[in-house]
C-alpha cells in the first residue's frame, strides 16, 4: 500500500486550518493559514501549483480518526511545510480578497 504513496506529501486539509492548534495538527502558521480548508480547494491550488494532486476523500487523519475529513496527495518537491504553505497561499488567492479580511 505503501508503495504507491512514494514521491508523494500528504496534505490533510488539519495542515492549513485556522481554527485549529498546532497540537491538533496544523503545521503552518496561523498567519498563513486559512479558515476551514476543504479538498477541492486544495486540490484545486495543487493543480496550480504543479502539483498532480490526488485526492483521497474517504481518508481519515490518525489523530481525529474520527472525522472522515480526505486527504491529498501532491509530489514530493520540497519540505512538507513549505509546500503546505504554498498551498494555503494559493488557495487564498483562489478565495480572492473577501477571505483575507475574515482573519
Amino acid at each position: 500500500m505503501m508503495m504507491r504513496d512514494r514521491g508523494k506529501l500528504v496534505i490533510w486539509p488539519v495542515y492549513l486550518d485556522q481554527t485549529k492548534s498546532r497540537s491538533s495538527g496544523r503545521i503552518i502558521s496561523r498567519k498563513n493559514a486559512i479558515r476551514e480548508p476543504q479538498l477541492n480547494e486544495i486540490k484545486e491550488a495543487a493543480r496550480q501549483l504543479g502539483l498532480n494532486p490526488e485526492v483521497e476523500p474517504e481518508k481519515a487523519y490518525p489523530k481525529s480518526w474520527w472525522e472522515i475529513s480526505g486527504r491529498v496527495l501532491v509530489d514530493n518537491n520540497g519540505p512538507k511545510t513549505v509546500v503546505a504553505k504554498q498551498i494555503a497561499l494559493a488557495i487564498k488567492k483562489i478565495r480572492g480578497p473577501e477571505s483575507s479580511a475574515k482573519t
